[in-house]
């Protein structure tokens, strides 16, 4: 079960599992109708945001509904000791204090000390303090917490796994030890998300999720299981209370539906709007903000076994995909082209690293060196849809195209994303294809980046193997160094960019379509939002 969680978390979910085939909380009854812009005390409004998948457990770190789900429900109900600063357009965002003002780490950078923010309440009154730290990691880690659940211990084991020991340092600090170096700890632990004791001890974590707390800038008010989930704003936030008065999202994976909901007024806001419709959005009044952000659409490539075991036939097949037509004309210029392993809007991307230009005829003539001049035939399976997978068909098809005018016959299956990604988190490939497509982030959870890249991966990769790159990644994150961290993911990269064990195609920007009414929005370079700078007009 961790395996399956820590992959759902990564792929745009992952997307990265599996937090998709997480339950969601049980409903706490019917919410009604949520009425865009009318706000309780008018002062900020009504958002109501149209989501592309199921929405999640609202339980802290069980989830099921990817980053997604994360950006929109469990990132406004909790936070961390730490969280990322989204406050910036212009660079990926850095991690800053949360639940925690200060942190230090001793000589042997596994001894962890923070320094609690004062004065922090829960939603339901009650006051944030070392203690609540310790409830919350015994609930995620102690077996004999009264709290723990198999499940719990599974999602939080992916950020807090690496967590020996914890203890108290009076009213105001903590302390954390680490099994080994880690110097991406900080950022980990903005995604182990802290909640009420009062209130778990009340329901029980059985039914926490009926009745979800956390110190976060909306409070839980109501919701229908994995469907729609009401909030209301955390006048006590520590940061300023949010300047709606209420927060509704509404699944709505069908695009059509989403983009009929916008027009019509039931929602004010619709993630990933069809890059078909933003042209008539637009002419409508609609904003669509885009930015670049950690995100690649890509296709793992079966590296044991022919045709994708020779690097030249995997080279080829990027050299034969046109990014540029795939990005500007199927997806409306929502994507920018991908001819590298590193995302765009990450600290590892490199312009000079951009190697698979769209070139035919030397697509053709590594095919002819490997041995496949009259041509080959394969197979990759396809998620029909899924958060951060954008429009998986149309892409597959467009590649399919691509790829055929070379030689290389594509034969496209297709299965729902719960489906790919199970399989993929046990090591196997759904309906046995060559290759599968998704999206993924690689630095948005820096924990996960071995899973996806590292020889040792419980996850199906491709078996992809590079013992350089197992070496980079284990120094990287062995370092509190920033820099050098960074430098050595950016040459792990670049490594993975020349053996090609993926198909590169594009990186998303994020886009999203709001109503004229909505206004505030700072869009980040981050799958997260900060959703306290946004209102809505009457």
């Amino acid at each position: 079960m961790t395996h399956r969680r820590s992959i759902a978390r990564a792929i745009a979910i992952p997307a990265a599992v599996l937090l998709l085939l997480g339950t969601a909380g049980c409903g706490s009854g019917d919410s009604g109708p949520a009425k865009p812009g009318a706000g309780g005390s008018g002062r900020g409004g009504t958002l109501v945001i149209g989501a592309t998948g199921k929405l999640p457990n609202p339980d802290t770190v069980i989830g099921g509904a990817g980053f997604e789900g994360k950006r929109l429900v469990s990132f406004q109900l909790y936070e961390g000791l730490t969280r990322y600063d989204l406050s910036k357009t212009d660079a990926p965002p850095e991690i800053t204090g949360a639940l925690a003002t200060a942190w230090k780490v001793a000589a042997d950078n596994k001894t962890w000390t923070f320094t609690l923010r004062k004065g922090v309440t829960f939603q339901d009154g009650t006051a944030f303090n070392a203690d609540a730290v310790i409830f919350n990691l015994d609930r995620y880690l102690n077996k004999k917490s009264q709290y723990y659940t198999d499940a719990l211990g599974a999602a939080a084991g992916e950020y807090a796994g690496d967590i020996t020991s914890y203890r108290k340092l009076g009213e105001g600090r903590v302390q954390l030890v680490t099994k080994q170096p880690n110097g991406h700890f900080t950022e980990d632990l903005a995604h182990v998300l802290i909640a009420s004791p009062t209130a778990v001890r009340k329901t029980g974590t059985k039914n926490f999720a009926r009745h979800p707390v956390g110190t976060g800038p909306f409070a839980f008010t109501s919701q229908k299981e994995g469907q729609q989930i009401e909030l209301a704003a955390h006048k006590n936030y520590w940061r300023g209370a949010p300047k709606l008065d209420k927060l509704v999202i509404k699944s709505l994976p069908d695009a059509a539906a989403r983009t009929a909901a916008l027009r019509s007024g039931d929602v004010n806001w619709i993630e990933y709007p069809n890059p078909d419709d933003i042209d008539s959005l637009k002419a409508d009044g609609a904003t669509i903000a885009t930015n670049s952000y950690d995100h690649l659409w890509y296709w793992i490539l079966d590296t044991s076994k022919k045709p994708w075991k020779d690097p030249r036939v995997r080279r080829a097949a990027n050299y034969a995909v046109d990014r540029a037509a795939i990005a500007e004309k199927l997806l409306h210029g929502t994507a920018d082209p991908a001819a590298q392993a590193a995302p765009r809007a990450t600290f590892a991307y490199d312009k000079s690293g951009d190697t698979y230009a769209y070139d035919p005829a030397k697509a053709r003539k590594l095919l002819a060196e490997a041995g496949y001049d009259k041509g080959l035939s394969t197979t990759v399976t396809v998620p029909t849809g899924g958060s951060g997978n954008l429009l998986p068909v149309p892409i597959a098809e467009a590649i399919q195209r691509d790829l055929g005018a070379v030689g290389i016959k594509v034969e496209i299956r297709t299965t729902d994303w719960t489906t790919l990604i199970g399989a993929e988190a046990d090591g196997k490939v759904a309906l046995g294809s060559d290759a599968i497509a998704q999206s993924t982030t690689l630095f948005q959870s820096e924990a996960l980046l071995p899973l996806f890249i590292g020889s040792n991966s419980p996850f199906w990769t491709g078996h992809y193997r590079n013992a350089d790159v197992d070496r980079l990644l284990a120094s990287a994150s062995a370092s509190t160094d920033r820099t050098r961290r960074r430098a050595d993911y950016r040459e792990a990269l670049s490594l993975v960019t020349k053996d090609a064990p993926w198909l590169f195609v594009v990186n998303d920007r994020n886009p999203r379509a709001l109503s004229p009414k909505v206004r505030g929005l700072i869009q980040p370079q981050s799958w997260f939002l900060d959703l306290t700078t946004v209102s809505v007009g009457s």
